[in-house]
């Protein structure tokens, strides 16, 4: 527990902004805005650096992170239930993909295979483009279980979002 407090402590807020510059943050933003057409779904992405020293000491992994920034950011409020968050915390180089109960259990396949291409872009360096691939694959997906059938309204804004 300490080496990841420690880690946590070194992982400033600065850093998830060095990771992810506003340039990236646009393109990104585009791939999402690319992503959520042709389907009901909605697509958001978050980027945490650190989680904080108290959470560490609760022993909160990125896992149970992920669902409340799930629920603080609203992406279950959804008129189809078919929300997916993108949860990135950089100090455990984690990514968890939270889908709302419309898409499905957690565990799906797709999901893991989103994920695995988020960590191989973190590890290979190309941030931006592994995560717009990964957000294209959800986008896929979601065509794939949710087809539109009219007018699919943005009902979560697009922008990547830093804690």
């Amino acid at each position: 527990m300490l080496a990841r407090f420690f880690r946590h402590f070194w992982c400033a807020y600065w850093q998830a902004a060095r990771l992810f510059p506003a340039d990236a943050q646009r393109r990104l933003a585009d791939a999402i805005g690319r992503a959520e057409q042709g389907h009901a779904g909605e697509i958001c992405v978050v980027v945490e650096a650190s989680l904080t020293p108290l959470q560490i000491w609760r022993g909160m992994g990125p896992r149970e992170r992920a669902l409340e920034v799930f629920a603080q950011q609203r992406v279950w409020d959804t008129a189809a239930n078919s929300g997916v968050l993108v949860y990135l915390l950089l100090a455990d180089h984690a990514v968890e993909i939270v889908a709302d109960r419309g898409l499905g259990p957690a565990d799906d396949p797709a999901w893991t295979r989103a994920a695995t291409t988020f960590r191989e872009a973190f590890r290979s360096g190309r941030v931006a483009a592994g995560c717009t691939a990964a957000i294209d694959d959800i986008g896929a997906e979601l065509r794939r279980r949710f087809p539109s059938s009219g007018p699919n309204p943005d009902e979560l804004s697009n922008p990547v979002r830093l804690l």
